[in-house]
């Protein structure tokens, strides 16, 4: 049941990025360009498999994004509000789809599953 609300979650959240990116009007070529970029964080287990999986971590936890999305917001900064809800929905679609945060045993050890 835990890791069906856990994709549910990643549902309502990658939703909810695509329902107020749209609600702005924001570019949709960013979106699309934009929209795997976090991945660029698994160049960390070029290192070792610890370092891969904080590093990957950080980037798909949802703090920064949720935290970029509010500076967005109360700085009237449309741009970091668009990367917040880009980064937003980059790891609902993630979570969505199994992929969650890693253990530094192996990038197949997730918290969601085996993957």
């Amino acid at each position: 049941m835990n890791k069906i609300l856990l994709h549910l979650e990643g549902v309502a959240i990658l939703l909810l990025s695509l329902y107020f990116y749209s609600y702005n009007q924001f570019s949709w070529l960013l979106f699309f360009v934009l929209l795997l970029a976090p991945d660029i964080s698994m160049i960390g287990y070029l290192f070792n498999n610890k370092v891969g999986a904080v590093l990957y971590n950080l980037f798909h936890t949802y703090s920064l994004p949720i935290g970029a999305v509010i500076l967005g917001v109360l700085l009237s900064n449309e741009v970091v509000l668009e990367i917040g809800l880009i980064w937003s929905a980059h790891i609902g679609m993630d979570r969505m789809i199994g992929y969650g945060l890693k253990y530094p045993t192996h990038f197949k050890d997730t918290h969601l599953n085996r993957v």
